[in-house]
């Protein structure tokens, strides 16, 4: 079996956990197809955080408590930084993750494209999945924001970490998605897939941006594969992070039928065919979409491969 995954963020991180934990015991291949959007250059460095979290997850190197970055992580670097006054002071590298942003950048400049970056990043951490960014291309979520001189564009970085999302925003833009082409490997991905799982991640920052890649979401609701998503919101709230935040944004309910039907059914122009929600939703209709309900807590590994299993089950 070939289970590819469209995820971004830390939920998406740790439910491929889930995956590779299920695939090694069934023999399954894994792709993972993660999202770019969050990207962003500072201090001349190309950062890539929905990538690194998956790849410091899976490979072990990632900080349990923080859920982000780097285990053992130091802070020099961010020190010196702040001692010059170098902007922006709200967005803070450690010193670990500066190396991994410095040869991602070298190899950038040095006309790799992201994907074959990301391929010999993963050399060294052993994912034991295959890791494809979305894209090759520029592919950046903007947040249109309102304040007392109108409304201007900011990236989605400083939308969330320093403003944490407290500003009136208008609309959130996908610059770039218009343009941009699948990544090498994405649409081969797609089309040898046997299901399409949708990690429970931010379905608006994490999931969306993704979809943007027209060529991509056509290969997708074109391909034979069934495609089931997993709820990022449990009971009315999200499992973490701020998809409450950007709902609102969008006028949808933060719920799992206001996610499931955001997403939609393939039937009707969405994307989905199965929607799994917790055991707490159960009973939860989306419009044209078989629905199923199971613990979706990823307290640990074996619960998240649990989730993964009921989710292939569906399908």
């Amino acid at each position: 079996m070939h289970i590819v995954v469209l995820a971004g963020g830390i939920g998406g991180a740790r439910f491929l956990a889930g995956v590779r934990a299920h695939a090694r015991t069934t023999g399954a291949d894994v792709t993972a197809i993660v999202n770019v959007a969050d990207d962003v250059v500072l201090h001349g460095l190309r950062i890539s955080p929905d990538l690194d979290s998956v790849m410091y997850t899976l490979g072990g190197g990632a900080d349990p408590e923080r859920g982000w970055g780097r285990a053992g992580e130091t802070w020099a670097i961010k020190g010196e930084l702040a001692a010059y006054g170098a902007e922006p002071t709200w967005f803070g590298l450690g010193d670990k993750d500066v190396a991994t942003h410095l040869v991602r950048t070298t190899m950038l400049n040095a006309g790799y494209p992201l994907s074959a970056v990301t391929e010999a990043l993963c050399a060294r951490w052993q994912p034991g999945v295959r890791l494809l960014p979305a894209t090759d291309d520029r592919l950046e979520t903007h947040v249109v924001v309102a304040d007392d001189t109108g409304q201007r564009a900011i990236h989605f970085q400083e939308w969330w970490i320093r403003h944490r999302g407290d500003i009136p925003t208008r609309r959130f833009v996908f610059v770039g998605a218009d343009v941009a082409k699948p990544a090498a490997g994405v649409l081969d991905a797609l089309s040898t897939a046997d299901v399409v799982l949708v990690a429970p991640s931010n379905p608006v920052v994490s999931i969306a941006p993704i979809l943007a890649v027209s060529a991509l979401r056509e290969a997708l609701t074109a391909g034979t594969a069934p495609v089931v998503g997993v709820s990022p919101v449990i009971g009315g709230a999200p499992v973490r992070g701020m998809a409450d935040r950007c709902l609102a944004v969008l006028g949808v309910e933060c719920t799992a039928a206001g996610v499931g039907g955001l997403l939609g059914a393939r039937s009707a122009g969405g994307v989905l065919d199965g929607w799994l929600v917790d055991s707490t939703d159960a009973g939860t209709e989306v419009p044209g979409v078989t629905v199923g309900a199971a613990p979706l807590w990823m307290t640990d590994e074996a619960a998240t491969a649990a989730m993964v299993r009921a989710a292939l089950e569906l399908a």
